[in-house]
């Protein structure tokens, strides 16, 4: 099991991988929970520290909260919130046409929270329904 932070995260495995780089589970030692972490890739570090420092102060239900960043290896590792869920993508797997109060109950929180990061000056650049996971509350 490999380990970043000075022993301080432990991977576990890959959860995914996208245009920005690739999402691990971890455990943070220090704070004895799961989280997620992000590799930023490389050619993206120099301006994706100041960006996290930014995105670490988004605070809204609906967006995933950045705890930690750092920098090694020549890239930029963020450490977020580690939520359990399913993707929308599979939600959505029979369920289609949606009716207008279930579509509303996704759409709208989403909104908002896509608002919070809009008014910080960041765009998502990835938003799609396997990148919406769904909460055990029905939440996104």
């Amino acid at each position: 099991m490999a380990e970043l932070g000075n022993g301080r995260f432990r991977l576990e495995r890959n959860l995914g991988q996208g245009a920005q780089g690739t999402v691990y589970l971890a455990y943070d030692t220090r704070l004895d929970r799961k989280v997620a972490i992000k590799l930023l890739r490389p050619e993206q570090a120099p301006k994706s520290l100041d960006e996290a420092r930014l995105v670490s102060k988004l605070q809204h239900p609906n967006v995933v909260r950045v705890l930690n960043f750092f920098r090694a290896n020549d890239t930029v590792y963020m450490v977020m919130e580690y939520e359990t869920g399913q993707p929308l993508q599979q939600r959505l797997v029979g369920r289609l046409p949606l009716d207008r109060a279930s579509l509303l109950r996704i759409v709208r929180p989403l909104l908002d929270g896509l608002e919070v990061v809009h008014s910080a000056g960041f765009l998502h650049r990835d938003v799609k329904p396997g990148n919406i996971y769904m909460r055990a509350d029905g939440s996104p």
